[in-house]
């Protein structure tokens, strides 16, 4: 049986009187690369703020596992999100920190362990985002690509089951955020994390994306889920399609797809 890592309910966001968007119902898998897609302004990032406990839904609620996050205490809900890591847009690296500085931080402020036995783990998180030897280097000293990486190894600090990705490709070029790609994909094999990856690039979502949900900003409501490929294929509503198509025929995408792929092996 395939066990939810999180379950949005009747889920309603809102500013105010004003409705980004309502009755949310879907499923994230545990070991998913889940993609929150949507056409501009339609909520992708503002959802995800309600799924790490930064924003409150203004109805329903967001499980992890059986676990309620919006009507848990205060300190069951800190305890949830320590399952949790984020890697924003930006990075949200400390420019006055090195990257061991950076990525020491999170483990420094939430367990008792030693500065030698922070220092290996450190080490260890850099060496799986392909950064060894970089523990000293400040983030203006890396390329956009690295600051990336060194994110997503702060990110990692604390061993989450859960990941999540804030437009993760932003401001790479094409061969960096396909590099990125292949990380996402080796992390949640071989750590077995799930991953929740808000994106608008194609290549990104047909690439490693397994599971995803369409906001449609004009209906405020989620107009589609499943898996990328499988909605590019079967999809009939005109505003999904558009979306992962571009204005290019449904082959072209997928001949592009099957490109990408055959020069990933």
């Amino acid at each position: 049986m395939i066990l939810a890592s999180l379950t949005i309910k009747n889920m309603t966001m809102a500013y105010g009187d004003f409705i980004i968007q309502r009755d949310l119902d879907f499923t994230i898998n545990r070991g998913d690369i889940f993609i929150i897609m949507g056409g501009s302004g339609c909520g992708k990032s503002t959802l995800l703020m309600h799924l790490i406990g930064l924003q409150k839904p203004a109805k329903g609620d967001v499980f992890y596992g059986e676990e309620s996050l919006w009507h848990a205490e205060h300190k069951v809900r800190q305890r949830i999100l320590k399952r949790t890591g984020v890697l924003f847009q930006s990075g949200a690296l400390l420019s006055s920190m090195t990257l061991a500085e950076n990525i020491a931080l999170p483990i420094t402020e939430h367990t008792c362990l030693g500065a030698q036995r922070i220092r290996e783990i450190v080490s260890y998180k850099l060496a799986l985002v392909g950064l060894a030897g970089f523990e000293d280097y400040y983030p203006s000293e890396i390329s956009g690509g690295m600051q990336k990486r060194a994110g997503l190894a702060r990110a990692m600090a604390l061993d989450p089951e859960i990941l999540f990705f804030d437009e993760p490709s932003a401001g790479l070029d094409p061969v960096s955020a396909k590099l990125l790609d292949d990380l996402i994909r080796s992390l949640r094999d071989n750590l077995g994390a799930t991953i929740v990856m808000v994106t608008h690039e194609l290549a990104s979502i047909f690439a490693i994306g397994t599971n995803s949900v369409f906001l449609d900003p004009e209906t405020k409501t989620m107009i589609a889920s499943g898996p990328p490929k499988q909605l590019l294929a079967e999809s009939h509503d005109p505003k999904v399609i558009r979306f992962l198509t571009r204005g290019e025929t449904e082959n072209q995408v997928i001949n592009e797809t099957k490109n990408q792929e055959s020069s990933d092996l």
